[in-house]
């Protein structure tokens, strides 16, 4: 099914699910789509069926705490940072529930991690001011590039290249095989005092930049040229939270959550506005991904939502989160 305007207007709440009890961080789908999972600031990592839509197994990291969970290509394994003790990467089994290798290097917190989508390749950036490249195979850092700010980085489709942005203004585009002779593109953006970046995707395509900010704007780019193409704007963030946007799969909308618990989505090309969903979240969407193989998306808070095409009964289901530990699914009846 194809996705339209009509047909992302129509989502809507199905199931909530309340396993946290506190804010849901982060939550990443399984390349193949069949479960989701999340880490949350109450130390636990919770393993989602996105088919029977239902929660399967939790998981706690109490001793380190857990954020920015990421899956690996292997549908048992994860990577995350940590948020107490100190500032290492861990891989972990979900399989036996043991780390598998720890990755130390950053001494300050890890704010981004992004898993190369072709093989066992990641990378991470830090309020260390740097980026590190790393292999699952190895605890020793393959690379290290020192930047002038807190970076945000992610890879492209293709695992060819990777973006970091920096200082809230810069845009660098670095080749894998080559990253330590330096970027070879930058695009300059207009800085504003106001907000801070938080995040940084590309389209699935490879033709755009999605620049999420902690403010109540993001930008869309044009990832050869570095253009603005849209900014878009109109939810609220008086607060200044870190809201995860995203793109469907395929590429042709953007979506981010609000502080009042609604979904905002506008058309790519156009620019223009073409839904805004009540999630029912009782605080901030601090995430929000589509499921990358089927007509699903997630939002949390400190719940999370679900939402999904099926064709055999014909309706929608989604899934949100938010501060509270919550989980919400959608349901578009037809």
């Amino acid at each position: 099914m194809k996705l339209t305007d009509g047909v992302l207007r129509s989502f809507r709440v199905a199931k909530v699910f309340r396993e946290n009890s506190d804010k849901i961080n982060c939550f990443d789908f399984s390349p193949n789509g069949e479960t989701v999972i999340s880490s949350s600031d109450d130390d636990s990592i919770v393993l989602y069926d996105c088919q029977e839509g239902k929660p399967k197994r939790t998981l706690y990291s109490k001793k380190y705490g857990v954020d920015l969970i990421r899956y690996t290509h292997a549908a048992n394994t994860v990577v995350y940072s940590s948020n107490k003790i100190d500032d290492t990467i861990r891989y972990l089994s979900l399989h036996d529930n043991k780390y598998i290798r720890y990755f130390p290097g950053h001494n300050k917190r890890v704010v981004a991690l992004s898993m190369s989508p072709v093989d066992d390749t990641f990378i991470s950036g830090s309020l260390d001011k740097t980026i590190r490249l790393w292999d699952l195979r190895s605890p020793n850092c393959q690379g290290l590039m020192h930047l002038q700010g807190k970076p945000v980085c992610s890879f492209d489709p293709e695992g060819l290249i990777f973006a970091a942005g920096v200082n809230s203004e810069m845009v660098k585009l670095y080749d894998l095989r080559s990253f330590d002779k330096g970027p070879f593109a930058t695009f300059k953006m207009q800085y504003d005092r106001t907000c801070e970046w938080t995040g940084l995707k590309f389209s699935n395509d490879g033709k755009l930049i999605l620049i999420s900010t902690n403010g109540s704007f993001i930008r869309l780019i044009d990832a050869f040229k570095g253009v603005v193409m849209h900014t878009f704007g109109g939810y609220a963030n008086s607060k200044a939270v870190t809201l995860e946007a995203s793109f469907t799969p395929d590429s042709q909308f953007i979506m981010i959550g609000s502080e009042d618990g609604k979904i905002h989505v506008w058309n790519g090309e156009s620019g223009i506005k073409v839904a805004v969903l009540d999630g029912k979240h009782t605080g901030p969407i601090t995430c929000l991904q589509f499921n990358p193989k089927f007509m699903t998306f997630a939002s949390a808070c400190s719940n999370m939502v679900c939402k999904q095409w099926e064709m055999s009964f014909i309706w929608v289901v989604g899934v949100s989160t938010s501060t509270a530990g919550y989980v919400l699914i959608f349901v578009l009846l037809k």
